[in-house]
């Protein structure tokens, strides 16, 4: 009888000692992810610093306005350029609504919708 305890507890001991090396190798395995993962990020915080860095120089108002100097032909605006709003021209009417809004000139006069065929009404004779 006591035999059988020793091999039970030997069995026991080695089933711990199997089930202590998966929980040791699952968390290296962990750590190794977290440190690769941390690398990617840091990579990837460099890379965006660099491309505030780069957008920064490519914003600045100076580069803009060089830019804007070698390649367009704008002059400045002279005050005759601009006129009274009183010489404006006079704001175009609002269309009447029977020209905008034909389904509901339809339902306001249901007298248009006689004659009409659709794919669901036979026509009349």
């Amino acid at each position: 009888m006591m035999r059988l305890v020793h091999i039970g507890v030997i069995v026991a001991l080695v089933l711990a000692a199997v089930d202590v090396y998966k929980i040791k190798f699952e968390s290296t395995r962990v750590a190794q992810r977290i440190v690769k993962l941390r690398m990617e990020i840091r990579r990837e915080q460099d890379a965006i610093a660099a491309l505030r860095a780069q957008w920064a120089k490519l914003d600045s108002p100076a580069r803009i306005q060089d830019l804007a100097q070698r390649h367009l032909a704008l002059q400045p605006t002279e005050a005759r350029q601009y006129d009274r709003l009183d010489n404006l021209p006079p704001r175009p009417s609002a269309p009447a609504p029977e020209e905008t809004d034909q389904i509901g000139m339809m339902l306001a006069r249901p007298e248009l919708l006689r004659g009409s065929v659709t794919g669901s009404l036979p026509r009349a004779r």
